[in-house]
């Protein structure tokens, strides 16, 4: 697993999301991103995160922040995880890895013992400029909202 670091720019990358509409970094060139890696729709620490930033977008909104979510699940999955939480942000669709690999968040994982081949749970906020600002390797799921924000209006 090769994480990338705060200070370097952010890869390019595009993706379609739940609702078909290709999503491109360049699209949000002059805007703050919170990109965010999160290993499953529909799994509870997932839901919650997404929950969590779902509560608080007009505030991250209002600190002119975009959130864009990527799992490698499908967009149909991605579509019914959006409907059932009401999401109001894209979710890309990475099923052949191509962005989680850019951005470093596959690797060898570990539960119970097993190890296992995963998306490690990373959010990268991105300035107007493309640049990386901050990693975060482990967000609080509960309150990543408040730590996005935290982080880039400080």
């Amino acid at each position: 697993m090769n994480k990338l670091e705060a200070g370097i720019k952010a890869p390019a990358f595009n993706g379609k999301d739940q609702n078909g509409n290709t999503i491109r970094l360049s699209d949000f060139k002059g805007k703050k991103i919170a990109l965010y890696f999160y290993p499953q729709d529909m799994t509870p620490t997932c839901t919650v995160q997404a929950c969590n930033l779902r509560d608080n977008f007009s505030l991250l909104q209002q600190n002119g922040i975009q959130i864009i979510g990527v799992s490698p699940d499908d967009s149909t999955s991605h579509k019914k995880f959006e409907e059932r939480n009401q999401l109001p942000f894209p979710l890309i669709a990475d099923t052949k890895h191509a962005i989680i690999e850019k951005f470093g968040v596959w690797g060898e994982k570990q539960l119970y013992g097993r190890k296992y081949m995963g998306l490690h749970r990373t959010t990268f906020l991105i300035d107007e400029k493309g640049i990386i600002q901050k990693v975060f390797l482990k967000p609080k799921s509960k309150q990543h909202a408040e730590e996005i924000i935290a982080s880039f209006c400080s």
